[in-house]
């Protein structure tokens, strides 16, 4: 699979639970960073997107876990960017950095706002054009 971002996380204490491992509702938000990051690097911040009136949300995630992470461990997340219409689909799937094992795939849907509006997300298709 051909993604444009990946970016490396480490496992920190508070993300464990009692068994040791990343508690599974850190993995949202180790996709939501990413998300964040990749479109800061693409030229973008959520909070220029929400100055300018855009705000994309999450409609839907869709996300399988396969493996544990622990503490000191770090992965690899990584993201792809696709448009259905007016869903931009983000495939983000995380790898244990060390091994190359899956860890989680997921499938993240956004839509989007336009001055408080939900819209088709052409503003937003304009601005990660290179991306689509």
């Amino acid at each position: 699979m051909d993604y444009f971002f990946e970016m490396p996380i480490k496992v920190r204490d508070y993300e464990c639970d009692a068994q040791g491992i990343v508690n599974n509702a850190n993995y949202l938000h180790y996709l939501e960073i990413t998300r964040h990051d990749f479109c800061e690097v693409a030229g973008f911040t959520f909070r220029q997107m929400h100055e300018s009136g855009l705000d994309p949300v999450v409609r839907k995630i869709e996300i399988e876990y396969i493996s544990s992470m622990t503490l000191g461990e770090t992965m690899i997340s990584k993201l792809r960017m696709e448009r259905h219409g007016a869903r931009f689909i983000f495939v983000q799937d995380i790898f244990n950095a060390e091994t190359g094992a899956p860890v989680v795939k997921a499938l993240v849907t956004i839509v989007c706002l336009e001055n408080g509006s939900l819209s088709r997300g052409d503003t937003l298709a304009e601005a990660f054009k290179k991306y689509l």
